[in-house]
This record gives structure tokens, C-alpha cells and sequence, in this order.
């Protein structure tokens, strides 16, 4: 038995891997992989597919990839590179409550990807290693999905607590302040423990000298368009109805007591209109939605 288990742990890792290393649907590929694997081979049954999950990732997707193509993202990321820049000695604290912040404004870690560089280029501008700022940064950027109001893990595991008499208002505060001290605490041990001196690293400093990485450039002004600004209030106000309904059909609440749409597909049909007003409002073009980063990695 113990072998058997063994072997099924092992097809699961070996499926992440392959899946992490293919990137992008090459994940989903990977997965069905290895539930025919374990299902055929090694006898585990699987279990229902988790629809209402699928189509929540999917319609939070379309909605940040509308945003993204109104320039709503580049907007919040140039918003998150000027609070970096102004407190660059920090970055080991901001580069995570940023990551932190834009994942629960998100719903989805892949909004963190762009801050990547703008980390690696601050830490280097104040003579830190960048992978320290990184790893905590990354790590915050996962973890808040777990509190996002708008990510299909809030919503599955609020809908297996509250029978047991946890609201969703009481669930969102508990891991809102659990997932942020977290992040917030590691963050000091890092600090504490990790050797920061960029300067003593010989491998960066050889590199320098033979011009293959480049000297820290600066805060880039950008020019935000209107219509980039417009995108990132009607998804804030998005969110902000997601909260509001998600707590009033709570039984803890009971505002709604008569609940015509669950909370599933409430943010699944929110999130899907909002990205028909970032569409209509902001004049994105439907057809260039597919092509965005976010979409395609989402």
C-alpha cells in the first residue's frame, strides 16, 4: 500500500513539473495527464470536475484581459513601480504587499508577473539581491488568492465552511489578515537571515563588467490614456459588488434570503460584465482580447 501511495504522490509531482515546464495550457495538458495515469493505472477514482471553479478563472480571465488591453494593468503597475521607487530601502516589504495587493484586486496571481523587473530593478538600484525581494514577492503573489473576494478559492471554500457557521464576510477577514501577516512576517525573517550585499556577489559583478546585465535605469514615465483609468474603476467597482452580494446572501447576513443567483455564478455573470463595460467604455477591441499576456497564460 505504502508503495502504491509512493507512486501516486510521484505521478503528481511529475505532473506539476511537466506542466510548470510546458507553461500555460501546456498546465491543463499535463493534468489530464496525470488523472489517466492515476485513474487507470494506479486506481484512484477522480472527482466531479469543478465547473463552477473553471468558469469563475475563466470569466475573472476575460475581465483582466480586457482591462489589460484597455491599459488598466499597465496603469496599476506603474501606480506599484512608483510606491517602489519612492521607498526603494523597503523593497523587501513593498515588493510583496505589492505582488499581495494586486493579486486580491486580481483574483488571479498572474497580475504579478509584470512587477518582476521593476523589483529586480529597484533591489539592484539599492544594492540588494534581487531574489530576495523576488521570493517573497512571488510566494505573497499566491498566497492572496486565498483572500481575493474574486478568486474561485474564496468562493469553493466559503461555500464548504458556512454550513458549518462561517459567514463570508467573517472567512474574508480571517484570511485577509492571516494571508497579509504571513507575507509580512516572512518578509522580516528574509530580511533577517538572507546575505542582501549585491555588491559582494562576484557572478553579478562579472557580469557587469562584460555589459551582459544593465545598470538600474530608473522610474519611466508613462503615459496613461483615460481610458486605462476608466478600466480600473469599473473592475474596483466590480470587486466591490462581488463583496457586497457575496455578504448580503450570506445566512450569517441574511439581507437576501431569498437567493435567486448563487455566489458562484453571481461573480462568474459580474465578472463577464465588467468585461463587457471595459469593452464598451474603453473601446477595446473584442477580437485583440485572445492575444493579451494575461489570457493567454490564464
Amino acid at each position: 500500500m505504502d508503495f502504491i501511495v509512493a507512486l501516486q504522490i510521484i505521478v503528481l509531482l511529475g505532473a506539476i513539473f511537466v506542466g510548470v515546464r510546458l507553461g500555460g495550457i501546456g498546465i491543463g495538458y499535463a493534468g489530464g495527464a496525470g488523472v489517466l495515469i492515476l485513474g487507470l493505472c494506479l486506481g484512484m477514482k477522480p472527482g466531479n470536475i469543478p465547473w463552477d471553479v473553471i468558469l469563475i478563472i475563466a470569466s475573472v480571465i476575460a475581465a483582466i484581459s480586457a482591462m489589460q488591453l484597455a491599459g488598466g494593468l499597465d496603469y496599476l503597475v506603474y501606480i506599484a513601480e512608483k510606491i517602489l521607487y519612492k521607498n526603494p530601502k523597503y523593497i523587501n516589504y513593498l515588493a510583496p504587499l505589492v505582488t499581495y495587493v494586486l493579486t486580491i484586486f486580481a483574483g488571479t496571481g498572474h497580475t504579478a508577473f509584470s512587477m518582476i523587473p521593476v523589483i529586480v530593478e529597484v533591489a539592484k538600484g539599492e544594492n540588494i539581491r534581487p531574489s530576495v525581494p523576488l521570493s517573497i514577492a512571488v510566494v505573497a503573489s499566491q498566497i492572496a488568492i486565498t483572500a481575493s473576494p474574486v478568486s474561485a478559492a474564496v468562493i469553493y471554500m466559503t461555500g464548504v465552511l458556512e454550513p458549518f457557521g462561517w459567514s463570508y464576510p467573517t472567512l474574508l477577514g480571517v484570511w485577509l489578515l492571516t494571508t497579509f501577516a504571513g507575507c509580512m512576517i516572512t518578509a522580516f525573517i528574509m530580511t533577517l537571515i538572507s546575505k542582501m550585499d549585491l555588491a559582494t556577489d562576484p557572478i553579478y559583478q562579472e557580469r557587469l563588467k562584460e555589459g551582459l546585465v544593465k545598470p538600474p535605469v530608473g522610474l519611466q514615465e508613462m503615459n496613461i490614456t483615460p481610458a486605462a483609468k476608466r478600466s480600473v474603476w469599473v473592475f474596483l467597482i466590480g470587486v466591490v459588488c462581488v463583496v457586497l452580494y457575496a455578504s448580503a446572501i450570506s445566512p450569517a447576513v441574511g439581507l437576501i434570503k431569498q437567493v435567486v443567483v448563487p455566489r458562484d455564478a453571481a461573480i462568474i455573470s459580474l465578472m463577464l460584465l465588467v468585461g463587457a463595460l471595459i469593452t464598451t467604455l474603453c473601446n477595446v477591441k473584442l477580437g485583440d482580447i485572445a492575444s493579451t499576456s494575461v489570457f493567454k497564460s490564464g
